[in-house]
């Protein structure tokens, strides 16, 4: 890789090594504490690691944006080759908006960058440090300074996907279907680029709050400031199949054998139809809902992921 793009990445990264911490830290969701609860009832699960491999260059730690509370951050995997403009994916962690780290896929993005894309893990402001819409406006900033470095980061603002894992995946696929609407961006940002994104990835994360299937409660709750009596604006603002339309960008959805995470994706499916919106499906049975740390469901999810972006961005 060039060495003025190593020189403008490291300044980035250190730019907020000394930086002040100030705000509320959940630690309650991990991937260990979430294999000690799964592996009760899946036995034949094992945590999958990030494996450090040399196919593959990473840049932690990078300052995207400054909160009152603190810096936010983001991480860089992309192959370790001289060819430029990458498809590019952001990645948002899961954790019930209100704990988790972007350190969770790690492993996900190493293996997806050892596949030829560029890969942003970001860390965005949970619901104890601020509510609903912040992580929203977090992740289109965090898309906005990809696409402003674009050239020394070697991507492809023509070919960017949002990717979520649960709670992370009802963010990207908001984030996704709200690509023309400024309300759902800090209108106080410095940044002036575009939020679109041409491709969405939903894994197991729920299209709406406000559904027959949705079980979504205090957690939800918590993060939308207020119960759906209390605050029902935000719960329809906040589902993504409000926002739905022939905007949307083609989407993956990949689910576990749980219902209630994937709320309202049959509704998403059919404006998606309507529209001739191209979309996949894919059901991974007998998994737990977090399948994608885990072994034996981790490479099926990489595959699916592949391909759809391979014939999406062809």
């Amino acid at each position: 890789m060039n060495y003025k793009i190593l020189l403008f990445l490291f300044s980035l990264a250190t730019s907020a090594t000394f930086a002040q911490v100030n705000y509320c830290i959940d630690t309650s969701y991990t991937v260990m504490n979430t294999f000690k609860k799964e592996i009760k009832k899946f036995p034949e699960i094992k945590i999958r690691e990030q494996k450090h491999i040399s196919a593959v260059r990473v840049l932690n730690d990078i300052t995207y944006t400054d909160t009152k509370t603190r810096p936010l951050q983001l991480d860089v995997f992309m192959p370790n080759t001289n060819k430029k403009n990458y498809p590019t994916i952001i990645m948002i962690h899961g954790g019930g908006w209100k704990s988790g780290n972007k350190s969770h896929l790690f492993p996900m993005a190493e293996k997806l960058a050892e596949k030829g894309f560029i890969c942003v893990t970001v860390a965005y402001r949970l619901s104890p440090e601020a509510k609903y819409p912040n992580g929203i406006y977090d992740i289109k900033k965090a898309i906005q300074f990809i696409k402003e470095n674009h050239q020394k980061i070697q991507v492809d603002t023509t070919k960017l996907a949002i990717l979520g894992c649960s709670s992370g995946g009802q963010m990207a696929v908001l984030v996704g279907t709200t690509n023309l609407n400024p309300k759902f961006q800090d209108l106080e940002s410095n940044y002036k680029s575009s939020v679109a994104v041409q491709a969405i990835i939903d894994i197991d994360g729920i299209l709406a709050f406000h559904h027959p299937e949705s079980k979504e409660g205090e957690m939800a709750a918590f993060w939308l400031n207020g119960t759906s009596i209390e605050n029902k604006k935000n719960w329809i603002e906040a589902s993504a199949l409000t926002h739905v339309d022939q905007n949307t960008p083609p989407t993956l959805f990949i689910n576990s054998q749980y219902d209630r995470f994937h709320a309202g994706r049959d509704d998403m499916v059919a404006v998606l139809k309507q529209n001739a919106i191209p979309y996949q499906i894919e059901i991974i049975e007998n998994s737990p809902h977090t399948f994608w740390l885990f072994d034996p469901y981790f490479d099926l999810t990489i595959s699916y992921i592949t391909q759809f972006l391979q014939k999406t961005f062809k």
